[in-house]
């Protein structure tokens, strides 16, 4: 009811509202009048208020009015008809243009009020219409917006990620391509290193390795020859010193036993006795004048270009030294054997 209320009744006064539920109730009871002849409404006032209580309240609530109640206090007429039968027609005729009248006034208001109703109604739902067409057109927009956004973005993204794909794919072949020219270059020098280390192998290792070969068994030759040539030496030496050691001690006791049959003789004899041990020691001089040449393993001679060369030069040298001796042992002990040997012996 509150909703049909509002839908008839609202923006209108209560004036208004009230002039429409009186339209409305008089309506219904000329309708009921019209049924019933005055005799009828003034004997049964019960029945004609039940009947227009009946039609009347029906109506009302389907505008949101509530009919509590109807009753009828009075009824009467302008022309005294309940009063004067003979006019009984008159009323009648009146009766039926007044309520000819109110129910075209009726009808007018009510077609006229469902007009208004209508229009309303219609204008409200039209506004609702078109909120609702207005609203499910931003939603389908929106959504279709989305959609459309969305799939912009996904083609977007699968041409950025296929764009990605292809760089990535062309980058991968360029680089095998790069590997396997590589791995041929590489093929290629390791190739052309085995060639020329084959060459090398052939014209310089090889070679050099023989010759490596042959000096380092020259090397170990020669090695071994100066090792076994320093032994022999050593033990040379050694025997040397052994045997020089034996001869010294053994002169050493020859010499002792000479020296003392000497100082009896240089007694005996002075001068012979000096003469003697002067040619005694003379071969020692010597030897020890050639020692020098038997301990060189080397000896280079330089020829000026007259003279002997080769050995007999060595040995003149030898001998040159040696004739100088009396002249030195003169010098030295003042005795020159030349004119011992010329003088006669004297004997103690």
């Amino acid at each position: 009811m509150l909703a049909a209320a509002c839908q008839m009744f609202l923006g209108k006064t209560e004036a208004e509202i009230a002039h429409i539920a009186l339209e409305t109730l008089e309506g219904h009871q000329r309708a009921i009048m019209a049924h019933m002849t005055v005799e009828e409404i003034y004997k049964d006032r019960q029945k004609f208020s039940e009947q227009v209580f009946k039609v009347a309240s029906s109506d009302l609530v389907n505008m949101g009015i509530s009919v509590v109640s109807y009753t009828l206090k009075d009824i009467h007429d302008d022309q005294d008809y309940l009063h004067s039968l003979g006019k009984a027609r008159t009323a009648q005729v009146q009766k039926d243009a007044r309520i000819g009248e109110a129910e075209a006034k009726r009808d007018a208001g009510i077609r006229e009020a469902k007009a208004k109703q209508e229009k309303v109604s219609a204008q409200y739902l039209s506004e609702i219409e078109m909120a609702k067409a207005q609203r499910d057109y931003e939603l389908k927009k929106a959504a279709y917006d989305i959609e459309v956004n969305t799939r912009r973005a996904q083609a977007d993204l699968a041409y950025q990620l296929q764009v990605a794909k292809t760089k990535q794919q062309i980058e991968e072949q360029r680089v095998q391509v790069q590997v396997v020219e590589r791995a041929q270059q590489v093929a290629v020098q390791e190739q052309e290193i085995a060639r020329r280390e084959k060459e090398l192998e052939a014209r310089v290792r090889k070679p050099a390795e023989a010759e490596r070969y042959k000096l380092e068994r020259l090397a170990e030759a020669e090695k071994s020859q100066l090792i076994m040539q320093a032994e022999a030496e050593a033990e040379a030496v050694r025997m040397r010193g052994e045997a020089e050691a034996f001869a010294i001690g053994a002169r050493a006791r020859a010499e002792a036993e000479q020296m003392a049959k000497k100082a009896e003789a240089f007694q005996m004899y002075q001068e012979a006795a000096q003469l003697d041990m002067l040619l005694e020691k003379l071969p020692q001089v010597a030897e020890e004048i050639s020692g020098p040449l038997t301990s060189a393993n080397k000896i280079t001679l330089v020829s000026s270009g007259s003279g002997t060369v080769g050995a007999s030069k060595v040995t003149g040298e030898v001998l040159d030294i040696l004739s100088r001796l009396p002249e030195s042992v003169e010098r030295l002990t003042g005795i020159s054997i030349s004119q011992v040997n010329h003088k006669p012996l004297r004997t103690a």
